[in-house]
């Protein structure tokens, strides 16, 4: 952790005494640090600027940070400023990509995403941004064509695909989704999930956030059936799931274009040009299921 680092976290006009503070694991747009307060307090520091090139804007994040709170599904949030938020710091930790396969986790996430479907609503306040992801795949793309990417001859065809999948999800409901649904999101405190991480929050359809869930975690067909069944109480209809399907190469779709442009615009030791290629050949292996 450097100095400066340091110096950042110390200088938030939130603490009532002197504070120990040390680096937590994840955040490719943001920096993590935990901080333990003198009088046995814990606390959970995120310092992050807005990324345009990602959508991702602070305003956004942290409104959606303090809504999930408030619906008690994501921890408490004690001091906001641009580009700073200070919450609390959960015991437990993150699931793994394994963990996230277990019939009884796919039960308890299917249960955690309907409930900040169906409970944010309340809790959400002033302008908030959405979550198109064919809109975004869209806006990547044409960044990518602008920057050069090295993957720029295959652009026209993304784009081509990305019409395509947006007209095979169809009609959609409209809720507040999470959108990043990446095991490492999802945290264990022993006793429940929590949601952290609502930098990519917005208004989107919510079989998004369940394909999403999916693409990221390498679910199989049975386990995405599971998960569908789980969140809709029922069995899905076949309209649902081509829609599902449809949103989960775009999914793909979508990570593949944030790791390209990733390649451009990062300074992060990350072997972002690897990732772009992997979520290619896995979208054009999902493109093959497709009916």
């Amino acid at each position: 952790m450097t100095d400066r680092a340091l110096l950042e976290v110390e200088a938030i006009p939130f603490w009532t005494g002197p504070i120990k503070i040390w680096p937590l694991e994840g955040g490719t747009t943001n920096r993590n640090y935990g901080v333990l307060q003198a009088d046995g307090q814990r606390f959970a520091v995120r310092l992050g600027e807005d990324k345009p090139e990602h959508g991702v804007m602070r305003f956004n994040e942290q409104a959606a940070a303090r809504a999930a709170a408030r619906a008690g599904i994501s921890p408490k949030i004690y001091y906001t400023a641009p580009g700073v938020m200070v919450s609390r710091l959960l015991p437990g930790r993150s699931l793994s990509a394994d963990e996230m396969h277990r019939p009884e986790n796919l039960l308890r996430v299917a249960a955690l995403l309907r409930r900040c479907h169906t409970s944010m609503a309340a809790f959400l306040q002033g302008p908030l941004l959405a979550f198109w992801v064919f809109h975004i795949n869209r806006s990547y793309i044409a960044g990518l064509h602008k920057m050069g990417s090295r993957i720029a001859a295959r652009l026209d065809a993304l784009n081509e695909t990305n019409e395509m999948l947006e007209r095979r999800a169809g009609k959609v409901d409209i809720v507040f989704c999470h959108n990043d649904l990446l095991a490492g999101n999802v945290f264990d405190d022993g006793a429940r999930l929590w949601l952290l991480d609502w930098d990519y929050a917005g208004f989107n359809a919510p079989l998004f956030d369940l394909a999403n869930l999916s693409s990221n975690n390498g679910f199989m067909p049975g386990e995405d059936e599971a998960l569908l069944n789980a969140y809709f109480g029922r069995a899905v209809e076949r309209g649902e799931y081509d829609s599902f399907a449809a949103f989960k190469c775009a999914s793909l779709l979508r990570e593949a274009l944030w790791n390209a442009t990733s390649e451009l615009s990062s300074g992060l030791p990350v072997d972002y040009a690897h990732a772009t290629d992997e979520y290619l050949t896995r979208l054009e292996m999902a493109l093959t299921t497709l009916n």
